[in-house]
């Protein structure tokens, strides 16, 4: 075989294994969207992973009670990792006349509420709190900002998931 002919062989070769790396690699990569949420079941103060489709309130870690809510879980130093450090920016709960019509348009038998609306049917508290907002009251958009301000290290809080 002569130069020219060999040189194109191992191009070709050099070629078709790097295609090969990198359709691997897409198949492999990590969308970034974690297929589970933080939920915090009311009754026993605890944190558990469910589903992130889930309509809260849904059922807790110990009966069929729905008395679990959708809990925003932050590492203030922003390394996710840090499972010590992490702690809880908020709980939300769907009223029932949303999660009826969220249930609804997913089975396509009806149209999302316009955003507004349905922000008055999202309510929001932090954990130490006695009662829920709704989303769209100044209250409720106070709860769900106030935690994503830098540490004193600079450090933006991120959202962690399970």
């Amino acid at each position: 075989m002569n130069k020219a002919s060999l040189l194109k062989v191992v191009t070709a070769v050099v070629l078709l294994g790097i295609a090969v790396a990198l359709c691997v690699r897409s198949f492999r990569s990590d969308t970034g969207v974690s297929e589970s949420a933080f939920f915090y079941d009311l009754s026993e103060k605890k944190l558990f992973a469910a589903p992130r489709e889930a309509l809260p309130p849904i059922c807790g870690v110990n009966d069929a009670a729905e008395d679990a809510v959708r809990a925003v879980v932050i590492a203030p130093g922003g390394n996710p990792d840090d499972q010590a450090a992490r702690k809880i920016a908020y709980l939300e709960k769907y009223a029932p006349e949303l999660k009826q019509n969220l249930n609804l348009v997913r089975a396509g038998k009806a149209e999302p509420l316009p955003s507004r609306t349905r922000n008055g049917y999202r309510f929001v508290k932090r954990e130490a709190d006695a009662g829920w907002h709704p989303l769209n009251s100044p209250e409720g958009e106070k709860i769900v900002v106030e935690w994503n301000v830098p540490g004193p290290d600079g450090k933006y809080p991120v959202v962690c998931t399970p």
